[in-house]
C-alpha cells in the first residue's frame, strides 16, 4: 500500500514497512511485475525498477485505474466474539468483499472492550483487515469502525436501504431478501449467546428484518461472511 498522492504514473517509491516487506519478505527483484494500491480504490500496474537496501523499492507505474465506490455498500455489524475469533471474522469478511465492519458490544457478548484493552483489540481488527485486503488483492480496504452500542446499531439500520438481522428462529430465509441497487445494506450478527429479546425489539423496531441463513446454526465468526456472500452474489458487484 502506498499513499494516494504518491500513486501516479511514473516512478513510485515504496518505502517504510511496505518497502521492507517487498524487499526482504517477498524478495521482489528488478523487472518483476507488481500492483500497488492506496487502500481507497486506486490501483497502479508496473514493474520493479530498483531495490535499494532492505526497505526501499522503486516501481515504474505504467497505468493507474480508479475503482468506483461499491454499490450497494455492504456493512456487517459484528458482535464481539471470544478469543481470536474476532480476527477470524474480520479476515473472512474482508476477503469476501465487505466494505465496512462495525464491532458491536451486544448484551450477551462475553468479550468486553474496555479502555486500553479495547483500543488494542480494535487495532488488531484494523491490522487484520488491512492484511486480508492485501492478500485478497483489494484496491479499496474495508473500514473498521469504532465500537458501537445497540443504539448506534439502531441508528445505522434506520438509515439503511436494507437492514438484515441474522436470527436462527427467523421466519424468512436470507435467500428471499432482495438487495437494493444502491445505498447501504447493513447485516447484524449477534454473539454466541444470541441477540437478546430487548435488542431484537429495538433493531426490528427501526426497520431491520430478521432472517435465518439456513437449516444449520453458524458461529458468530462465520455467519457474517456467509450472509455477505449470499447477498453479494445477488448484486451486480459479483457479476
Amino acid at each position: 500500500m502506498v499513499p494516494t498522492a504518491r500513486l501516479v504514473a511514473g516512478r513510485v517509491l515504496v518505502d517504510g514497512p511496505e518497502g521492507r516487506h517487498a524487499a526482504t519478505v517477498t524478495r521482489l527483484g528488478v523487472g518483476e511485475e507488481v500492483v500497488l494500491v492506496d487502500g481507497r480504490g486506486r490501483r497502479g500496474h508496473g514493474a520493479v525498477a530498483a531495490v535499494r537496501g532492505k526497505d526501499h523499492l522503486e516501481v515504474d507505474v505504467t497505468a493507474v485505474t480508479e475503482e468506483p465506490t461499491p454499490s450497494p455498500w455492504l456493512v456487517v455489524v459484528q458482535a464481539l466474539p471470544k478469543g481470536d475469533r474476532g480476527e477470524v471474522a474480520v479476515e473472512t469478511l474482508t476477503e469476501v468483499g465487505v466494505d465496512e465492519i462495525v464491532p458491536w458490544a451486544a448484551a450477551r457478548c462475553v468479550t468486553r472492550w474496555h479502555d486500553v484493552r479495547g483500543e488494542k483489540a480494535l487495532a488488531r481488527w484494523r491490522t487484520t483487515a488491512q492484511a486480508a485486503a492485501k492478500q485478497s488483492r483489494r484496491a479499496r480496504f474495508p473500514v473498521v469502525a469504532e465500537l458501537a452500542g445497540t443504539r448506534d446499531v439502531a441508528d445505522r439500520l434506520r438509515r439503511a436501504a436494507l437492514g438484515v438481522l441474522l436470527h436462527e428462529e427467523a421466519e424468512h430465509p436470507l435467500a428471499t431478501a432482495e438487495p437494493p441497487a444502491a445505498g447501504e445494506v447493513v447485516v447484524v450478527v449477534g454473539p454466541e449467546g444470541g441477540i437478546s429479546p430487548e435488542e431484537l425489539a429495538v433493531l426490528t423496531g427501526v426497520g431491520a428484518t430478521a432472517y435465518r441463513l439456513g437449516p444449520t446454526v453458524l458461529r458468530t465468526s462465520t455467519a457474517g461472511t456467509a450472509a455477505a456472500a449470499a447477498l453479494l452474489s445477488r448484486t451486480p458487484r459479483w457479476r
